[in-house]
C-alpha cells in the first residue's frame, strides 16, 4: 500500500477554494497555493475527510453484530470518503447492548487497517418513545444514569438519542452533558414546548431531522418545529428518500450547521436483497431500506452520494462538503478533524470533476483509491 505525501488540487480551506498543494504526515503539514475558482480549471477536488455520526452498518455487516462487523464497517466507510465515524447502536435489552458495547468498544481503542476511525458511540435508544420506534426494536425505557455510566464503562458514548417527552429522559439530559455526551431529540412525539425545554436543558441536535419524530404544524407544533426555530445543529438523512428536496431545502435554510449522516445499514454498498438490522430482516430495493411492513428502515446511502445529492438539488459544492465533514466535527467537538489546516489530521478526499471519489487519505494513510 503506497502512502502518499503530498496532493494538489483544488483545496478546500476554511477561507474558501485554493488551487495547490497540501502537504502531509499523519497531520497536515502546510497548505500552499493561491486563492481560485475550481471553475476556472479542471483539476481534482481536494475536501477533509467525511464524518458520519450515525451509520449503523454496510457491505453485509451490522453494528449490533458485535467487533468484527465494526472492523469491515470501517473498511466501508472508507470507500465512499468516511474518515471517522460513530458506530451507531439500536434499542435493545441492557444484556445485548452491553454484550454489544463491550466489543465495540474494544475496537474503538484500536487502529482498524485501511479503514475510517472509529470515534465512539452514537446511542440511539433505548431511551426513546415506544410510540415512535420507527424500525427500532420494541425494547424502549426511561433513561437510567447509573446504566448509561456502566455502559460509557464499556465504550466511549459520544451521542445518545432521546425523547424529551419522558420525564426521566428530560430530567438526565443535563447529567449527560456534564459527562460530555451530545444528546440529541429523536423517536420522539414530544411537543415543541417539550423539546424547547430540551434544548435549553442542553440537548444539541435532532437525530435524523423530519423522520420518526413529531412534525410541524401552525397548531399543534412539534419536535420539527422546535428544530427548524431553535436548533443550530440537527442530522439530515440526504438520500432524498427519507427527506424529499423541498424539505432538505426548508431545513437548510432554517438550521445553520444542518450536516449529514447516512444512517446506513448492512445494505449499504450491497445489491438489493434481505439484510438484517439488530437482528430484524429488513429488504433492499429501489434505494430503500424498509422493513416488511413498508417503513423505512435506516438507509443503503453512502456519504459520497449524499454529497452528490446535495450538489444535485443546488447546493454550493464547497457548502454541501463542509455538511459532511466541518460541521459535524463541530458539533462533537473535534477541532482536529472536518478541515484542511496546518495542524489537523491528514483526513483526505479527492474527487474527480463529476465528484466521484477517487482516493481517500484518513491520518496520512491512504485508505483507498481508484
Amino acid at each position: 500500500m503506497s502512502r502518499k505525501h503530498f496532493l494538489t488540487g483544488n483545496i478546500l480551506t476554511n477561507a474558501g477554494w485554493m488551487r495547490g498543494r497540501v502537504s502531509f504526515g499523519d497531520h497536515i503539514e502546510s497548505v500552499q497555493g493561491r486563492s481560485a475558482e475550481p471553475a476556472d480549471n479542471q483539476a481534482p477536488y481536494i475536501v477533509p475527510g467525511f464524518i458520519d455520526l450515525h451509520v449503523h452498518g454496510g457491505a453485509g455487516v451490522d453494528v449490533m453484530s458485535g467487533g468484527e462487523a465494526l472492523r469491515e464497517l470501517a473498511r466501508h466507510c472508507a470507500r465512499s470518503g468516511t474518515t471517522s465515524f460513530l458506530a451507531t447502536t439500536l434499542t435493545a435489552t441492557d444484556t445485548l447492548l452491553r454484550r454489544t458495547l463491550r466489543e465495540l468498544g474494544a475496537v474503538c481503542r484500536e487502529t482498524v487497517a485501511d479503514g475510517a476511525v472509529p470515534l465512539g458511540i452514537h446511542l440511539e435508544g433505548p431511551y426513546i418513545s415506544p410510540h415512535r420506534l420507527g424500525a427500532q426494536p420494541d425494547a424502549a425505557r426511561p433513561a437510567d444514569l447509573d446504566e448509561i455510566d456502566q455502559y460509557r464503562g464499556l465504550a466511549p458514548i459520544r451521542v445518545l438519542t432521546l425523547a424529551p417527552e419522558v420525564a426521566a429522559n428530560r430530567d438526565a439530559i443535563g447529567a449527560l452533558v456534564q459527562r460530555g455526551i451530545r444528546v440529541q431529540v429523536g423517536h420522539s412525539v414530544g411537543t415543541y414546548d417539550e423539546t424547547v425545554v430540551a434544548l435549553d436543558c442542553g440537548a444539541k441536535s435532532f437525530t435524523h431531522l423530519f423522520n420518526a419524530m413529531s412534525g410541524m404544524s401552525h397548531r399543534d407544533n412539534g419536535v420539527v418545529g422546535a428544530a427548524l426555530a431553535h436548533a443550530r445543529y440537527a442530522e439530515v438523512i440526504a438520500d432524498l428518500i427519507h427527506v424529499e428536496a423541498g424539505a432538505l431545502r426548508v431545513a437548510l435554510r432554517a438550521i445553520p450547521r444542518l450536516y449529514v449522516v447516512t444512517d446506513a445499514t448492512a445494505a449499504a454498498g450491497m445489491p438489493d436483497g434481505q439484510y438484517t438490522l439488530g437482528g430484524q430482516r429488513v429488504c433492499k430495493a429501489d434505494g430503500a431500506v424498509r422493513l416488511e411492513d413498508g417503513t423505512l428502515a435506516g438507509s443503503a446511502l453512502t456519504m459520497d452520494q449524499a454529497l452528490r445529492n446535495l450538489v444535485g438539488i443546488g447546493m454550493d459544492l464547497a457548502d454541501a462538503a463542509r455538511r459532511l465533514s466541518t460541521y459535524p466535527a463541530e458539533y462533537v467537538g473535534l477541532r482536529d478533524r472536518g478541515r484542511i489546516k496546518k495542524g489537523a489530521w491528514a483526513d483526505l478526499v479527492v474527487l474527480d470533476r463529476k465528484l466521484n471519489v477517487t482516493a481517500v487519505i484518513g491520518q496520512g494513510v491512504e485508505l483507498w483509491a481508484h
